[in-house]
């Protein structure tokens, strides 16, 4: 099986690295040379173009930042779709629009390609460890035969449904997240002008019904150490919640708390935490607040 994977950053890095458990021909490429560095020391090959790439490999997948960049990696003059060798398969892990991967999906069969979209959850430290979740969109058939993948890189797959749908539950779940982490700033930000103490705060509310995801993964780690490098950043969780807006609109479903909640992302962009973790949102709040 040779295996391709574009796109290495802080995901797509360690997932490549994951794939050399399972096969000895694993192809990477990134448009920053030096990002390939450490994979080309255990095993991997660097391929300096895309169509290079596209025609050594069996099973191709993408971890991109947004929707533009997977459509012109896909159709782009030389992009994978024009180099691929027939029944060749494609899995997106990018968090993209249903809408982009039902479209590319689309154009993969008049190449004869097979096409998944499959995000994924559980961060850098699920794709080092190899323990992420899948959801993923396409045909079972497809889905099936990539397995060996999906279970070299991850310890929970999904199959939700046709194309888009591991794509429409990402951006579900993330919707949720980014919605949580925004009440938790609110709260805590409250709670420290009625003279709450944080830690106190966190030790009541994780054994009480207001206990989530969110306050667990960011509190302590983040929060109370009050440092939010690493993790997951703002700029992305402010992306996911626009394409759930996209989603929205284009299923003409009202999303009121996530129009807000987009509204307190974009501040903390003009305010230049967008490279922090989500948990800034504290700071952000703390900064409009004077505390």
């Amino acid at each position: 099986m040779n295996i391709g994977f574009i796109g290495l950053g802080a995901m797509g890095g360690p997932m490549a690295s994951n794939l050399l458990q399972i096969s000895n021909k694993v192809y990477v490429y990134d448009t920053q040379r030096e990002a390939a560095a450490a994979l080309e020391e255990k095993g991997a090959v660097y391929c300096s173009t895309l169509k290079t790439l596209a025609q050594h490999c069996d099973y191709i997948l993408t971890s991109l930042p947004n929707g533009s960049i997977v459509e012109s990696v896909m159709t782009g003059e030389e992009g994978i779709f024009s180099s691929c060798a027939a029944q060749t398969t494609i899995i997106d892990l990018s968090s993209v629009a249903p809408s982009t991967s039902q479209k590319l999906a689309k154009l993969a069969q008049h190449y004869q390609l097979f096409y998944l979209d499959a995000p994924v959850s559980g961060g850098v430290a699920g794709a080092k460890s190899g323990t992420l979740t899948f959801m993923i969109g396409g045909n079972k058939t497809v889905y099936e035969n990539a397995r060996p993948i999906f279970d070299c890189l991850g310890k929970t797959c999904f199959h939700v449904g046709d194309v888009g749908a591991g794509d429409a539950m990402k951006i579900i779940n993330n919707l949720l997240l980014g919605c949580n982490m925004a009440a938790l700033s609110e709260a805590f930000t409250l709670g420290k002008k009625c003279g709450l103490d944080p830690q106190m705060m966190y030790d009541i509310i994780k054994v009480s019904s207001g206990r989530s995801y969110a306050l667990e993964a960011k509190t302590e780690k983040f929060i109370l150490a009050d440092q939010y490098e690493g993790g997951f950043s703002i700029n992305l969780q402010h992306k996911d919640l626009n394409l759930a807006l996209e989603a929205a609109k284009d299923t003409t479903t009202p999303v009121p708390m996530t129009s807000s909640a987009t509204q307190i992302y974009e501040v903390a962009k003009t305010m230049e935490y967008g490279t922090s973790d989500i948990s800034a949102l504290v700071k952000v709040w703390s900064d409009i607040n004077q505390l």
